[in-house]
């Protein structure tokens, strides 16, 4: 999970998923309690040397601004469907059971993140 300041500061889910980083983007800092459920956005993959990147983009390139990683870990997939991931993950602020579900809120590329039960 990366901490993002660019031109509004938001957060980067990042999941190493068939070679790639499937990435999304969070509005505000992610929930690390039950009954907060947060807009992903999803973005384009990114490569996989991306998960370790901190540092600033710079003003010419797209996401221009600062990065660094706000939480680092490992994850396992308990569902994985074309409008529900469901995942545990294994961070140092972000621990255990998780769901990405695909919504209409605003447009295709709409999901909530929220930690579940």
């Amino acid at each position: 999970m990366h901490e993002h300041n660019a031109a509004h500061l938001h957060y980067d889910l990042r999941l190493e998923i068939g070679g790639v980083l499937k990435s999304w983007a969070i509005p505000k800092e992610p929930p690390e309690k039950e009954g907060i459920k947060r807009l992903a956005i999803q973005t384009e993959d990114h490569p996989l040397e991306y998960a370790d990147f901190e540092g600033t983009l710079p003003e010419s390139s797209y996401g221009a601004g600062t990065v660094r990683i706000w939480d680092k870990g490992e994850f396992s997939i308990e569902k994985e469907k074309e409008s529900e991931l469901l995942i545990e993950l294994k961070g140092r602020k972000l621990i255990g059971k998780y769901a990405l579900i695909k919504t209409k809120f605003r447009g295709k590329d709409s999901w909530l993140f929220f930690k579940r039960k």
